[in-house]
């Protein structure tokens, strides 16, 4: 859709569990300022025991008490992929909360793949159906609000 991804993987930050009595690590820091130059962000996360991973809920909890320059800014989407069926529902409704009551601008559609091993071709690109039609409708309207809120830069 004309969009450059980057990819952003977590364990590159590596931070202590979240208590307010720590220094802001340095990770913390660099995280932030590398989320806040994306006009966009979709966090892929899987489900574990109908919840956020850890990972991400202290990821989240460590940049929050720096600022949200990084979540007020980018526009969010959000997917889930499991091994079972259920295609993370109930950690997509948890992420959305929180990143709503943090100040994300969150699209409405989201990206539940259950079945996960059998959910991509050769290539690694998701191609089961609904998932597939989702994260089209789900970029879709990435795009439209990057459009709506940033401006455009000529070429």
């Amino acid at each position: 859709m004309g969009a450059a991804p980057t990819k952003v993987d977590l364990n590159d930050y590596a931070m202590p569990l979240f208590h307010g009595d720590l220094k802001t690590p340095d990770t913390v820091i660099a995280l932030i300022e590398h989320l806040k130059g994306f006009d966009a962000v979709v966090i892929v996360t899987p489900e574990y025991n109908g919840s956020l991973p850890p990972l991400l809920k202290n990821t989240i909890d460590w940049t929050t008490t720096v600022e949200t320059g990084h979540l007020t800014g980018p526009i969010y989407g959000i997917a889930s992929c499991t091994p079972g069926p259920m295609s993370g529902i109930m950690c997509l409704r948890q992420l959305h909360y929180i990143l709503n009551r943090v100040g994300a601008d969150v699209v409405t559609t989201h990206v539940g793949c259950g079945h996960a091993a059998a959910a991509f071709d050769g290539e690694g690109r998701l191609s089961a159906e609904p998932a597939k039609g989702l994260a089209d409708k789900m970029f879709s309207q990435i795009i439209t609000r990057v459009e709506q809120t940033h401006s455009v830069k000529p070429s």
